[in-house]
């Protein structure tokens, strides 16, 4: 039995303790007073369902991890299982078709070991299911019968289920926070494993990049490790072309949509923009490398540039600033909205044109706003992957010549973690160093970000 069953079974059974916890309600109406009865009787029905369900989901998730492992051990201690290998990659394999034939998923096995095990499998795979259901019911109906007996008209069963909702919407709020905590723990570990094979200052402040996956582990080249140039490159093209092309186009089509443009305009406009956001990246690396690139080449040599390459900071960075207008246009959008209108007002019977109202009145005091929207949108352009791998090349190059191939740190983590290389080489390490740089830059950057907005809301809500 999988786990999708337990859970539907949990919450028919849910479901079946709330008609009768509610209908047991219903009628403490007709007993006594209803204005002495301590809770509607959708609150009592929720108690025995949240009593039933809960344990219920809890066992299903707890027997998903321990049901495979007394599965394994039923089918090593059968008869059939003695000729296996004692350990290693091909005992494994064995089982793993076995298990995949006895479950339905797999037709045949590539090694004819396999056959004898698949009715060991099934046996074990139904006994066990067997066990994990009544286990289970058993579990469901006695909380729900516990449940169930506590249903009096005096029993504060709202007070119960409003706790238990809130003791869920708590869990769901530390997900975020923990899942944060478990991402940078993991990088810290993978990061001092690097940094105890190649020195920080040479990470840090070297100026080549060019780590060798075949290289001896134990003795490792900290000059190939310097990561100055994958700073550059990053900072170069997400947070300096991107930002020329996202931030005067986001800017001044947020002004457009609140100052200029009719109602039925801006209800047309404001979505299209919006629709930029949505597209894949990986569309946008495609248009990039075919469109965007070679029309930068071609105008390059036509000027007498012959050396420019079709791959180059600039396509990438100028694509990667059109797919960020969104995040500058929305909040400079939702910033100049904000701002009262008596200000614009008084600038305008002041006898302020538009154009300067806007530029001495609306723009200065929505600008935390619109900082904090630049903020966002650079922390989304520097972590970009895909339009880098696609249009800017794989070169760590340390130029300021925006036509020339250039890299990022997140196109050399994909590199580093991709293919063969083994977790104890520096090579594949040095990915985890990254991450830690990018992450700990992103998040300073989301943090500022939210600081600035949270201080214009306090202005002006």
């Amino acid at each position: 039995m999988t786990s999708i069953t337990l859970i539907l079974i949990a919450l028919g059974l849910g479901l079946a303790g709330w008609l009768a916890a509610r209908a047991k309600a219903w009628s403490f109406q007709k007993e006594v007073d209803a204005r002495r009865i301590a809770a509607r009787p959708n609150y009592y029905g929720w108690y025995v369902a949240l009593w039933i369900a809960v344990p219920m989901l809890a066992f299903a998730v707890l027997w998903s991890f321990i049901e495979p492992q007394l599965v394994m051990q039923a089918v090593l201690a059968a008869p059939a299982a003695q000729d296996l290998p004692q350990f290693g990659f091909e005992r494994e394999a064995i089982l793993a078709e076995a298990r995949a034939l006895a479950a339905g998923q797999a037709d045949s096995a590539f090694n004819p070991a396999a056959d004898g095990l698949v009715t060991p499998f099934s046996e074990a795979i139904q006994r066990y299911n067997l066990i994990g259901l009544a286990v289970a019911a058993a579990i469901g109906l006695m909380a729900g019968l516990f449940a169930f007996l506590r249903v009096r008209p005096d029993f504060t069963a709202r007070t119960r289920v409003e706790r238990a909702v809130m003791a869920t919407l708590l869990v769901a709020s530390l997900v975020a926070i923990l899942t944060t905590f478990g991402i940078f723990a993991s990088l810290i570990f993978e990061t001092f494993r690097f940094f105890g094979m190649v020195s920080p200052i040479d990470f840090l402040f070297g100026t080549f990049w060019g780590p060798d996956p075949m290289s001896n582990p134990d003795n490792p080249d900290p000059t190939r490790y310097g990561a100055i140039p994958l700073f550059w490159g990053t900072i170069y093209i997400g947070a300096i072309i991107a930002m020329i092309v996202a931030i005067p186009l986001g800017l001044m089509s947020a002004i457009y949509l609140t100052q200029y443009a009719n109602p039925r305009l801006r209800a047309w406009l404001k979505p299209a923009l919006e629709i930029l956001a949505g597209v894949p990246t990986v569309v946008y690396g495609y248009f990039a490398a075919l469109t965007v690139a070679p029309a930068i080449r071609d105008a390059a040599v036509s000027v007498g540039i012959s050396n420019a390459s079709s791959e180059s900071a600039l396509a990438a960075g100028i694509v990667m600033g059109v797919m960020i207008i969104p995040f500058v246009s929305s909040m400079a959008d939702d910033s100049i909205a904000a701002v009262p209108s008596a200000m614009r007002d008084g600038s305008l019977a002041l006898g302020a044109t538009t154009s300067e109202t806007i530029r001495r009145v609306l723009v200065p005091a929505a600008l935390p706003g619109i900082v904090g929207g630049i903020m966002l949108a650079i922390s989304r352009a520097i972590g970009e992957t895909m339009i880098v791998v696609m249009a800017a090349g794989a070169a760590a190059n340390l130029s300021a010549n925006p036509l020339e191939a250039m890299t990022t740190v997140t196109f050399q983590i994909v590199a580093m973690l991709t293919g063969e290389g083994s977790f104890d080489h520096p090579a594949t390490l040095s990915a985890f160093a990254l991450g830690l740089v990018l992450f700990i830059v992103t998040l300073g950057l989301n943090f500022i970000a939210l600081r600035v907005v949270k201080r214009f809301r306090e202005a002006y809500e």
